[in-house]
């Protein structure tokens, strides 16, 4: 049987394992972290449980689908919550909105505060759904192996018609007036790492996947989705290593032939499948001779996504204005953005995303609500400031001004930040979502799925198509699998 690789244990380096190894190939999966599922990783702090990762989960039938292609039954490895009523958003002047995937709960809201929005709002959905249907059918499907990929008269039509010259923000005020509730629209360029002043309004198909299809939460965690692609994966015959860290691919005569780990072991293979950041570990793993259309400055070249500061805290209190998902803006978003991505530097008044999975599994922490605080943060690099002094402290009186007061209720805490996420995750830059979508080619021509050097070397994870984000990750995985699958 043919030896696979697979290089990185996130949901993409997962995926492709079990999709291997359900149409028989020798799968053999090496993660340097001790535990799987890359970012979506479970922390306990005190007696509250975490997600360091995604927390806002949509696409359930994704990840269902990787284990239903083995024949087994998805509701044994994982089951899905559904969350109706799922994200507060609480404005800088004191007004708050729900969002929800119950259309009348959203126009009933909107008449109050935006009524050009309740009028617009079925409009709204409509577009959102063709966007989403358009990606669905010409794209989350696709692998982009060489360049003819590219040129598919089929996928040109698509382009032209997924609004790729129009702003997310520019999108969104086409149908809302109020600037708070396109201020909580916008916030969707952050799922994938972006700026909604510049990311193409083709990203409204996320507000597709929240607003219609709904946001869903695993019982037991989000972490329980890899803790399930794990137990198909064994149960598939795939040979998992962890705390083993891959240091080289050797490539002869433009096929790579085996990895070498860090304790010395070399794993022969037919192909490899890098599910580790492609930007951060292609030119780490592949000498540069072996990859010239992948030079060392062109990985350097991409613009990374934004990455993250992150506050763990387990609470003696539970907060009643906390819903799952809750998220405080700030009072100039363009600015904050500008911060990010500009001047590379902390935002000073920072939008301030909550995770209180408590909320809807009160056992995930019995004494009080588990939050996960997120504010975006910079991509590390040589021109950062560095993370602002008692940045934490800030964080804490900024919720205080807004009417959330934490500090005194804090039993246990874990700050994680940039460099963290860089160097657990072997993140291009620390970012959390790979390539950023604010330049158009980077939104829409992201790294190919396969080395254009190596004819073995293939690429899963949020740095290569479809792009970042938990279901894309895993559909890159599915993608990948079934083309190797096919070609060997």
């Amino acid at each position: 049987m043919k030896k696979v690789i697979v290089i990185g244990g996130g949901l993409g380096g997962l995926s492709a394992a079990i999709t291997l190894a359900s149409k028989g190939f020798t799968v053999t999966l090496l993660e340097k972290n001790s535990h799987l599922g890359g970012k979506l990783m479970p922390v306990q702090l005190g007696q509250a449980s975490f997600d360091f990762g995604p927390n806002t989960i949509t696409m359930p039938k994704v990840f269902q689908e990787v284990i239903s292609q083995t024949g087994e039954d998805p509701s044994n490895y994982m089951e899905f919550v559904k969350l109706d009523t799922h994200t507060r958003n609480y404005f800088p002047d004191g007004s708050c909105f729900d969002f929800s995937s119950d259309k009348e709960k959203m126009v009933d809201q909107l008449a109050k505060l935006d009524p050009v929005g309740a009028k617009n709002y079925a409009s709204f959905l409509k577009e959102i759904t063709r966007l989403y249907k358009l990606g669905e059918a010409q794209f989350f499907r696709r692998t982009f192996t060489s360049t003819k990929d590219y040129l598919s008269p089929g996928l040109a039509a698509s382009f032209s018609r997924v609004r790729p010259l129009q702003s997310l923000h520019g999108f969104h005020q086409n149908y809302f007036s109020n600037p708070f509730i396109i201020q909580a629209l916008d916030r969707y360029a952050t799922y994938i790492g972006s700026s909604p002043y510049v990311s193409p309004a083709t990203f409204g198909l996320i507000a597709y996947l929240e607003l219609v299809e709904g946001v869903y939460y695993t019982k037991g965690g989000n972490s329980k989705i890899a803790d399930g692609f794990e137990m198909a994966a064994r149960k598939m015959g795939v040979t998992i290593r962890t705390d083993c860290k891959v240091t080289s691919i050797e490539v002869k005569n433009k096929q790579a032939v085996s990895v070498s780990t860090e304790d010395g072991e070399n794993y022969p293979a037919d192909s490899i499948v890098m599910n580790a950041d492609l930007l951060a570990a292609y030119p780490a793993l592949v000498n540069e001779v072996d990859r010239p259309h992948f030079t060392d400055k062109k990985a350097k070249s991409y613009e990374p996504s934004i990455s993250a500061y992150v506050l763990l805290a387990e609470m003696n209190k539970r907060h009643s204005e906390l819903l799952h998902h809750t998220v405080y803006f700030s009072n100039d978003y363009q600015k904050e953005f500008e911060s990010l991505f500009q001047a590379k530097k902390y935002a000073s008044d920072p939008t301030i995303y909550l995770s209180n999975s408590s909320y809807t599994e009160k056992e995930k922490s019995p004494n009080g609500d588990n939050l996960f605080i997120l504010v975006n943060a910079p991509a590390t690099s040589n021109d950062t400031t560095g993370i602002p002094e008692n940045y934490k402290d800030h964080i804490y009186n900024t919720l205080a001004q807004k009417g959330l007061s934490l500090k005194d209720h804090v039993l246990t805490e874990k700050v994680i930040t940039p460099e963290d996420i860089q160097s657990k995750f072997g993140a291009f830059r620390g970012a959390l979502y790979g390539v950023a979508s604010n330049r158009k080619m980077d939104a829409f021509f992201r790294p190919r799925n396969k080395s254009a050097d190596i004819g073995n070397l293939y690429f899963v994870g949020g740095s290569t198509h479809p792009g970042g984000g938990s279901p894309m990750v895993t559909l890159s995985g599915l993608n990948v699998g079934k083309v190797i699958a096919e070609r060997e």
